[in-house]
């Protein structure tokens, strides 16, 4: 009996229904907020539990750890708080965070989710590809795109290496790594962190794309377990569901990891329509993979500490 009623908390937890609660009710013990922050905090709903999602046939789980915010609050956060163009907003499903941070504080970080309907994705490659070659074959087409980048008047890229390297979890069906960027020419400054997730399902792939500082790797790397099993497909739409006959996407593992690289790299493997977009956080870049043309954008480098409405 003991054992059925911790099961049944359990299930209640990652299965009952979103409950979207005011900041001062998810931040009980906080009472450091400052009055800039506190009337962009009063606008947010944050959400737990089972957040269902139509357009993508599922259902995010989000556990007490974390919440959820939805796509309108998803775009205060990204344009009211943290001052990115209304653009970076576009298309944006919501956002997962911590739920020891409110999205005010400096050293906040969350994730990005978004839905690509491409179909199904073989994931046939995942053991077979050769992730140090790809790496070289990505730094090498940055660097050829470097060229143009600095004709029109931005700073060059370079890829450092993998923060961490590709991992494909069979039994969760979800991919993820993340790479180490700098932006500009000196080999010293700031660098990036570029984390992903993809979790796969029957007609498409959950992305979740971490936006935070590189010195954040482990405390995000952590949490990678949690995030890979976030997602609850509908009956019957879920991978292990797949029939002969379904749509299949123009891409494998490696076409998703080659993504963030930019067009070019990403046609060598099969992938098109890919874009590079940028978020700030701390005056940090951040980058992230986005089904769109390329697209640079320059005053995206700084944000003030204090969040101005």
């Amino acid at each position: 009996m003991r054992r059925y009623f911790a099961a049944a908390i359990l299930f209640a937890l990652f299965t009952g229904q979103a409950d979207a609660r005011p900041y001062q009710e998810m931040f009980p013990d906080r009472s450091d907020f400052s009055e800039a922050e506190k009337p962009l905090l009063e606008k947010l709903d944050f959400q737990q539990g089972a957040i269902k999602l139509p357009e993508a046939k599922a259902t995010l789980n989000v556990p007490q750890g974390f919440y959820y915010l939805n796509s309108a609050d998803t775009k205060k956060v990204l344009v009211d708080i943290w001052g990115n163009p209304a653009a970076a907003a576009e298309g944006k499903m919501g956002m997962i965070f911590p739920a020891k941070y409110a999205p005010t504080d400096i050293e906040a970080w969350g994730s990005v989710v978004e839905y690509s309907a491409d179909g199904y994705v073989s994931d046939a490659d995942a053991a077979t590809t050769n992730y140090d070659e790809l790496l070289q074959n990505i730094k090498d087409s940055i660097r050829e795109n470097n060229v143009e980048r600095e004709k029109q008047g931005f700073e060059k890229i370079t890829l450092v290496g993998w923060a961490s390297t590709p991992h494909y979890d069979k039994s969760a069906h979800a991919l993820h790594w993340a790479r180490d960027l700098v932006f500009g020419d000196d080999a010293q400054g700031q660098h990036t962190l570029n984390y992903s997730v993809r979790a796969l399902g029957r007609e498409g792939v959950f992305q979740f794309n971490f936006v935070a500082a590189l010195d954040q790797l482990k405390e995000i790397e952590d949490v990678i377990p949690t995030v890979t099993k976030l997602v609850q497909f509908d009956k019957g739409m879920a991978y292990a569901d797949y029939i002969e006959g379904d749509k299949i996407a123009a891409y494998g593992m490696a076409g998703m990891i080659a993504a963030g690289a930019g067009a070019k790299i990403a046609a060598k493997v099969g992938l098109l329509a890919v874009a590079l977009a940028f978020f700030k956080k701390a005056g940090i870049l951040v980058v992230i993979a986005a089904g769109a043309v390329l697209r640079f954008a320059k005053g995206l480098f700084n944000r003030n500490k204090t969040p101005t409405a």
